[in-house]
């Protein structure tokens, strides 16, 4: 496989969606991903739409580039096949609950005695040591704990909210997938492995106050939380003659320029709007001007307008909308490709360009697996690792062998 991380060996004790979005990021990137299920499967191979039993529309949209086995980590004969596949692997990835994984002696002080130089990465809803330490966690959850859905009803519904898609859940795994490449990197300086701990609850926290600090960045407060311009109930797609549009009237010189197009510039010599400061503290009244104006034009009269006047601006799409925007069709964003027994399948290509080590197009990455469905082929791939004493990098797989049911252990999210 192509890719910046083609070489490194990745396996995959994940469910739902936090672990499978981060390892499939690594897969995308050449990573040989391994992914261990138990045989009822990840709980996402039940979601969305499917053509068939356990092929679920948000499984295959979170579990591309990967192979699939099937392990019951309760068992000791499947457990030491687990613990001799860790050690051919550079990381590990799992979100159960780290109690667990003790009990099954498989942490990593139990992993690191023979594979010292694993990254180890475990997704937990709280950090070790603090009081919900050991407590399950979904992504709502966290949303509402660390103040994502009260700061979304803020300007919604006035209650709280929580945002339509889990991102909670892929913020964790792209964190996830970060910290494993610096501790790979660190590995490659250091010949050492290391295990990184990702808690939901800490990571959202501080995705959540980044920009909402306001007074309380200061020690003592001068002040509360907040950032004028996101709270602002004029912060929206603004509604034209005949539709929706989103505008960004940002820096000073689009607030010239803007204004400049409706004749009022001089708004900006008034000292409500003359700083950045002064126009954040008052973005309100700058906003219910945008909004006014939209009004007055089409959503495609004002996109020529702000495209010329250099103020970012683009058209609102519903999620259907967007598999006709022009510029993903040009850059071939969405691609058919034959998934051996669903048919053809959607795939969106990596975003990321490298211009040394090049990605994979979706036709040239592995499927999503069935469930169980790389189960020989790993294992075998194993015997003749174990046999021949070679390093820890993987062939190619040369056949796909037919799903033999074997069992995995219950993920963090489905309890112990």
């Amino acid at each position: 496989m192509s890719g910046p991380l083609s070489g490194f060996r990745v396996l995959d004790l994940t469910t739902t969606f936090s672990g499978p979005y981060c390892t499939q990021l690594l897969g995308e990137l050449g990573a040989d991903v391994i992914k261990v299920e138990r045989p009822g499967g990840d709980i996402t191979r039940g979601f969305g739409h499917a053509r068939s039993d356990r092929m679920g529309s948000v499984f295959l949209s979170v579990n591309r580039n990967k192979r699939g086995v099937l392990l019951d980590l309760k068992e000791d004969a499947d457990r030491a096949k687990f613990v001799e596949l860790a050690g051919t692997c550079d990381a590990l990835v799992h979100n159960m609950r780290p109690a667990a994984m003790k009990r099954l002696r498989l942490d990593y002080d139990e992993l690191a005695r023979t594979a010292p130089g694993l990254v180890y990465c475990v997704i937990t809803g709280y950090g070790e040591g603090g009081a919900y330490d050991g407590r399950p966690a979904y992504d709502d959850i966290v949303q509402g704990m660390a103040g994502l859905a009260w700061l979304q009803g803020v300007v919604t519904t006035g209650e709280p909210t929580y945002m339509a898609t889990p991102i909670a859940d892929k913020t964790a795994g792209l964190t996830a997938a970060s910290a494993i490449m610096a501790a790979l990197l660190h590995r490659h300086e250091s010949g050492r492995g290391q295990q990184i701990e990702i808690p939901m609850f800490e990571t959202m926290t501080s995705y959540a106050l980044a920009e909402q600090l306001g007074g309380r960045a200061f020690h003592p407060p001068i002040g509360d939380t907040g950032y004028a311009r996101m709270r602002s109930i004029h912060r929206r797609p603004y509604q034209t003659e005949d539709g929706y549009i989103c505008v960004a009237v940002y820096t000073g010189e689009h607030w010239r320029s803007f204004l400049g197009h409706l004749g009022r510039e001089a708004m900006l010599e008034d000292d409500r709007y003359r700083s950045t400061a002064a126009r954040s503290a008052n973005v309100d009244e700058l906003y219910s001007i945008v909004r006014a104006a939209m009004l007055e034009r089409t959503t495609a009269e004002w996109l020529d307008i702000l495209f010329e006047l250099d103020v970012p601006a683009g058209p609102t799409r519903s999620l259907d909308d967007v598999f006709d925007d022009p510029h993903l069709l040009d850059v071939d964003f969405f691609q058919v490709v034959e998934h051996p027994t669903e048919g053809p399948v959607l795939s969106m290509r990596s975003a990321i360009r490298f211009s040394e080590t090049p990605v994979a197009e979706p036709a040239q990455m592995r499927h999503a697996p069935g469930l169980g469905e790389h189960t020989i082929e790993v294992f075998t791939e194993l015997a003749e690792l174990a046999e021949l004493a070679e390093p820890t990098r993987v062939p190619e797989p040369t056949r796909v062998p037919e799903p033999t049911e074997v069992a995995q252990p219950t993920t963090q999210n489905d309890g112990d």
